[in-house]
């Protein structure tokens, strides 16, 4: 029965976004919320902004339906008895604050300080509610160590701010964000029913967060026909972070499956505050942009750092919680020479094929 919630979910959230998706590319143009070719957006014609609301609303219809089933059958019907529990009404918080707070941005166009500060909210609201990281995976053994509350407090509102500002970094190619959330996704839901975890319940909704994310890639792939906005990645950074704490103590599964974005984010940052420049100032240092600067096509790139998150998303379902985070550490340095040998080629590829380069879609 669990077997068929999840693949029922799955189906209906991918069909639920794929419809929905079109309609909030129209709504979005008739109220004008449209990113704007010219300057560094190198797109064509105007491309509506919010689309990562037909993600949102998708997987929130679909958890809805299953839900209100349930309750005229008046018994479990779809939602087994193992699958239900009183963390439901913290996920459907966490999942509304994500939508608002990226909605708001999508709408207004604010600095990167009041996006910083809405992601810092969301946050501070998540961790209100009870949820915070309380343990972690030993590092230099195979148990956990229990986190004091002041740092459990920290950790998770780093956990959360940090999630959302990766996703936001590396939304810089079309679909893909909203691919490498979608295999996040998969992947904390297989992990959530391997027996250590036993978790039904993060299963269900990473894996109808994975249907509602492909739906709408179908319209975010390379051409994309809308972006996945803020609306989008503050949604899918905080439903990733959140099931990761869910998971018991599988912050160092999403950490290792997340490392593309996480690590780029951090050479980035570290970059920009070296050379004197705002932590947040939009460039074409990322990783993404590197793979473009060697030649490679917008889908090659894309699909590549897919092929990647898939390879990490693998590796943590074969490690432990200390394997994990020794092959996170790894991962890091190898990236580090990675895009260290990348950028020495980067200018010649700019003056063989300046048209290689794609706008930039963080505005942090």
């Amino acid at each position: 029965m669990t077997v068929v919630l999840y693949v029922l979910s799955t189906f209906v959230a991918f069909a639920t976004a794929a419809g929905l998706t079109p309609l909030i590319a129209h709504l979005a143009g008739r109220l004008n919320m449209l990113d704007m070719p010219g300057g560094r957006r190198q797109h064509p014609w105007p491309i509506p902004r919010p689309g990562g609301l037909a993600i949102a609303l998708a997987f929130g219809l679909t958890i809805f339906l299953f839900w209100a089933i349930d309750r005229y059958m008046g018994r479990p019907f779809l939602i087994p008895e193992e699958v239900r529990t009183p963390r439901f009404a913290l996920t459907a918080l966490a999942a509304f604050l994500g939508m608002t707070v990226g909605f708001i941005d999508d709408t207004f166009d604010l600095r990167a300080r009041w996006q910083f500060l809405g992601n810092a909210i969301v946050a501070f609201i998540v961790i209100a509610a009870g949820i915070h990281i309380d343990f972690v995976d030993d590092p230099l053994g195979s148990g956990l160590i229990q986190l004091a509350f002041p740092v459990a407090v920290a950790f998770t509102m780093f956990w959360i701010v940090g999630m959302n500002i990766a996703l936001n970094f590396i939304d810089g190619l079309d679909g893909l964000a909203a691919g490498v959330a979608a295999i996040a996704a998969l992947t904390l839901g297989g992990l959530a029913l391997l027996p250590q975890v036993s978790e039904p319940f993060v299963a269900w909704m990473a894996f109808t967060l994975a249907g509602a994310v492909a739906g709408f890639l179908l319209f975010n792939f390379h051409p994309a026909k809308l972006f996945l906005g803020t609306t989008g990645v503050a949604f899918l950074g905080t439903m990733l972070a959140v099931l990761s704490i869910f998971g018991t103590a599988k912050v160092a599964a999403a950490l290792l499956v997340l490392g593309v974005p996480i690590i780029d984010t951090f050479y980035v940052l570290v970059r920009r505050l070296v050379s004197g420049q705002p932590p947040f100032a939009p460039d074409r240092g990322h990783f993404h942009h590197r793979l473009l600067d060697v030649g490679l096509t917008h889908q090659q790139a894309v699909l590549l750092i897919y092929l990647m998150t898939a390879a990490l998303g693998s590796l943590a379902f074969m490690t432990n919680g200390r394997g994990q985070v020794a092959t996170f550490v790894g991962l890091a340095v190898l990236f580090g020479v990675a895009v260290m040998a990348l950028a020495q080629r980067s200018a010649k590829a700019e003056e063989l094929d300046p048209g290689l380069y794609r706008e930039e879609a963080d505005r942090f």
